[in-house]
Parts: C-alpha cells; sequence; structure tokens
C-alpha cells in the first residue's frame, strides 16, 4: 500500500464525498507521512509506480490516476479520464468524461480536455484552452489562450496554436 484514505478528512464536492490520502512509503518527491489531494476511492489513484495526486487536487467518479502521474494545484479529474505515463495536471485545469492525458503532457492554468479528447507527447495545454470531442494534440504542440480544438482535430509536432 503507498497511501491510505483519511476517514476523518473529508469534503463534499458535487455531491461525492472526497478523501484526503496520506502517503504510507517514499516514493518520488513523497516522503511517508505527508497529506496529498483528495480522491472519492482507491481506484483513482494507482498504489503501484510514482502517481500522487497533490495539494487540494481532486480525483473522483471512475478516473484514474497510475504511473508517474500528477495531479496538482485546484485541478479536477472526473469521470472516465485518465491520467498516467509522466503527465501532469496542474492550476486549476479540469479533465474529465473519458479524456485521457497521457506521456509528458502537460494541462494547466484553467485549461479543459473533455469528451474522448487526447493530449499526449510533450504537448501543453495551457491558458482557457478546451479540448474536447475526439480531439488530439501530441508532439510538442502547445495550445495556450484562449482557443478551443474540437472535432477530429489533430495537432502534433511543433504546432502553437494562437
Amino acid at each position: 500500500m503507498k497511501y491510505k484514505l483519511l476517514e476523518d478528512e473529508t469534503k463534499t464536492h458535487n455531491g461525492v464525498t472526497l478523501y484526503r490520502i496520506q502517503s504510507l512509503k517514499d516514493f518520488s518527491d513523497v516522503t511517508s507521512g505527508d497529506k496529498g489531494g483528495w480522491i472519492e476511492k482507491e481506484s483513482n489513484l494507482s498504489h503501484e509506480g510514482n502517481a500522487w495526486i497533490y495539494d487540494n487536487a481532486k480525483v473522483s467518479g471512475d478516473a484514474e490516476v497510475y504511473e508517474s502521474a500528477q495531479i496538482r494545484g485546484n485541478a479536477k479529474v472526473y469521470d472516465n479520464a485518465k491520467i498516467y505515463d509522466n503527465a501532469k495536471v496542474y492550476g486549476n485545469a479540469k479533465i474529465y468524461n473519458d479524456a485521457e492525458v497521457y506521456n509528458d503532457a502537460e494541462v494547466y492554468n484553467d485549461a479543459i480536455v473533455f469528451g474522448n479528447a487526447w493530449v499526449s507527447g510533450n504537448a501543453k495545454v495551457c491558458g482557457d484552452a478546451m479540448v474536447y470531442d475526439y480531439a488530439k494534440v501530441g508532439g510538442h504542440a502547445k495550445i495556450p489562450g484562449k482557443v478551443e480544438v474540437f472535432g477530429d482535430t489533430i495537432f502534433e509536432g511543433f504546432t502553437e496554436v494562437l
């Protein structure tokens, strides 16, 4: 076991009870005893690997965080979203529905990824950007600001959308 749910530290978010997590061992930059973010149930965060939920971040529903992924700040991951590999989601970012963020991708600031969208590779989605439907952002693509990427759109390589 990598962590435990703190039964005496709960909060309700969107009608769901979330439990603060506490590390039971040292791994990555986490020390045994460190308190993390909030999850609804143990299936939200893998006990394997270095994945961790920090700060006030929340993971709920059937969402999964695993391998070496990091969820930080006030980020929210829910529904059936999956965050894995070395992906990072932080700030006030939201990942939900069946979206996936993986490889070394980062989603941050107030960015939102939802639907069946994927963000992968070394891509960065930030600012107020939205990636949704079946859109795919990969490679070294950067989607900043108030940009919407949706439908069957694919951005890869060193693309930067301004």
